[in-house]
């Protein structure tokens, strides 16, 4: 592999493609061994072990047939020795559905390190986009529920 934007961008897809197939170790094999992964609702993972188990466990049963698609990569660059930044956004379509909707698109932030001569992640932020307005929706509904 090459030491190029290029490369580290290309990860994003290889893992958009193993979930579409429901392959966890698939979907990770990108990572380094020690990385972290935060989920969209805050679950911290830690090791690949860890990261792989959890994924598996959702693959095989609520996000069964669940695809991640328009995926595209916003930015990406090198940013040190050894080191990189992938910002990527994709979409997501739940299991038994066939488009997606808006309320369940990601982005996710992965810091990728040069290790044995190719790119690994060395940690992932996956977060929900949520547009002002709809987080002001949201707080108003938490804000009504309480009262």
């Amino acid at each position: 592999m090459e030491k190029s934007v290029d490369a580290m961008s290309s990860i994003s897809a290889r893992m958009n493609e193993a979930w579409g197939r429901g392959d966890a170790a698939a979907f990770l094999a990108d990572f380094a061994v020690d990385a972290e992964f935060v989920a969209f609702e805050g679950t911290v993972l830690k090791g690949i072990d860890e990261m792989v188990n959890f994924h598996q466990s959702l693959f095989d049963t609520s996000l069964k047939g669940s695809r991640l698609v328009n995926g595209r990569v916003v930015f990406a660059r090198i940013v040190g020795d050894d080191w990189g930044v992938v910002h990527h956004r994709c979409q997501f379509i739940a299991p038994g559905e066939d488009t997606p909707v808006s309320s369940r698109d990601s982005m996710q932030m992965l810091v990728v390190r040069w290790i044995d001569e190719r790119w690994q992640v060395v940690t992932l932020q996956n977060s929900r986009i949520v547009t002002l307005d709809r987080q002001l929706q949201l707080d108003a509904l938490e804000s009504a529920a309480k009262a």
